[in-house]
């Protein structure tokens, strides 16, 4: 029993999950799941509660119970108790008041990070404003490498995504000429394939492949498939660079996915075996979103939150190279409105990398949301400020295979000239090298006789 009075009253939970529940900002997809605070006042007394709560609590009190979830047990038997010793004594107060500190810098950081638990994460950011979340989030540092280096400090990365409604190789190919022009493609160049037929998919592998190795592209390739279909298009000697998967907070949202952690682990060894990276050998890549648990019915009365944090403890588990959340993805029915998206998007960045992941965002909405473009602008700024390690660019911002509103090409020039940020250093020397951009690091005008262009009409003829 937790318990705490505001204005003469008491409020009192039943347990952990109830108050980090009734602790959480105001959001659609907990009302939903009817776990969420009746009124201001309880959201309050539920945080006054929650920063009295000792971390060490949640290493006794589980929020999902270890034996029907593997998720939980692999939070438990892989949590680091000599990285976490050095806030063991801390209370959820305490710990955002030492991560607010001086003495919580990056290299300390990095150092308690296997400490921290997902739902230690998840307690102490519903303690927080926004400009908590960014100010911390900020001095993390997570850098990953596969052919090019990812997460260096004032740096920003874009996931090329030339998604085309019937996976039209030539349309695909087009969307990516644009985004290269635009300096975009560094963190990845993923498609969302409309189809799961292996002989597509396989074709789409060898486009990418082509494209990069031929203009020796430092960077990587990824078609978003079910990780079953990237196993068998390896097993058929694809080349594939990252196996790509959507992951979940607990065992039983996974399952709805069809996947589990076994199944994970025989995928990056399949992708580590073969050795095609060249600075690096991060080969994963995970999507992952607030509502997805609840969504399948699988949250065990977690807040949907939580459960995104506990997600981030399966992709630590395999060292990805990429992470993102696709923050307003699944809808209003989980995220109302631009208010909650904003915030969603703050949290989540901050509890990954807060947990040691290099992650990214997908700053995106659906168009039945209570959401515009300027909202998913704010959100872009303030991520951008915390360090965000990667965003997308979607030519025009409209995806028109997957049918909902994320960020541009242009969004990335926006937020790179408004902060100063450069892209990995290997892809900014292409760049240059490719005359795409100056030495400066700004993009040239796309003259007629651009050597890219000129490359590609010679192949033509």
């Amino acid at each position: 029993m937790y318990q705490a009075t505001l204005s003469r009253r008491s409020y009192r939970f039943n347990d952990l999950r109830q108050l980090l529940a009734k602790a959480s900002p105001a959001r659609s997809g907990d009302y939903l799941a009817e776990v969420a605070a009746d009124s201001a006042e309880e959201r309050m007394a539920a945080r006054i509660a929650l920063a009295d709560v000792p971390l060490k609590t949640f290493l006794q009190q589980l929020l999902v119970p270890y034996e029907h979830d593997e998720v939980t047990r692999l939070i438990v038997d892989s949590h680091d108790a000599l990285a976490f010793a050095p806030i063991s004594h801390l209370t959820v107060g305490d710990f955002r008041d030492w991560l607010l500190s001086e003495q919580a810098d990056s290299a300390m950081l990095a150092r308690v990070a296997a400490g921290i638990t997902p739902e230690m994460a998840a307690a102490v950011s519903k303690l927080m404003r926004n400009q908590d979340l960014i100010l911390v989030a900020k001095k993390c540092r997570v850098i990953t490498r596969f052919r090019n280096t990812l997460g260096l400090p004032g740096r920003l990365s874009v996931r090329l995504q030339p998604n085309h409604p019937t996976d039209s190789l030539q349309g695909i190919a087009a969307s990516m000429l644009d985004g290269l022009l635009y300096g975009c493609g560094d963190a990845v160049v993923g498609i969302n394939p409309a189809s799961d037929s292996l002989p597509l998919l396989e074709k789409l592998n060898y486009m990418l492949d082509d494209v990069i190795q031929r203009f020796a592209i430092p960077t990587q390739s990824c078609v978003l498939t079910h990780v079953t279909n990237t196993l068998r298009l390896m097993e058929r000697g694809v080349p594939v660079d990252l196996v790509f998967q959507s992951i979940a907070g607990t065992e039983a949202a996974n399952q709805g996915f069809g996947i589990n952690l076994a199944l994970l682990a025989e995928a990056q060894q399949a992708a580590l075996s073969l050795n095609r990276g060249t600075l690096g050998n991060n080969v994963m890549y995970f999507e992952t979103g607030q509502g997805s648990c609840l969504s399948s019915n699988a949250h065990h009365g977690v807040d949907q939150q939580t459960c995104e944090a506990r997600a981030y403890a399966v992709a630590r588990h395999f060292s990805p190279l990429l992470i993102n959340t696709v923050v307003g993805f699944i809808g209003p029915e989980y995220l109302y409105d631009g208010k909650q998206i904003i915030r969603a998007g703050l949290e989540d960045h901050f509890c990954g990398k807060l947990l040691g992941l290099p992650l990214g965002c997908d700053v995106c909405y659906t168009n039945h949301a209570e959401a515009d473009q300027d909202d998913m602008d704010t959100l872009l700024t303030l991520l951008a400020t915390a360090g965000l390690t990667f965003l997308i660019g979607v030519p025009g911002a409209d995806d028109i295979m997957l049918n909902y509103q994320s960020t541009s090409f242009h969004d990335a020039l926006y937020i790179r000239e408004l902060l100063g940020l450069k892209h990995a250093p290997e892809f900014a020397d292409w760049l240059t090298k490719m005359q795409i951009t100056d030495e400066r690091g700004q993009l040239r005008d796309t003259a007629a006789n651009h050597p890219l262009l000129l490359a590609l009409q010679g192949e033509r003829r």
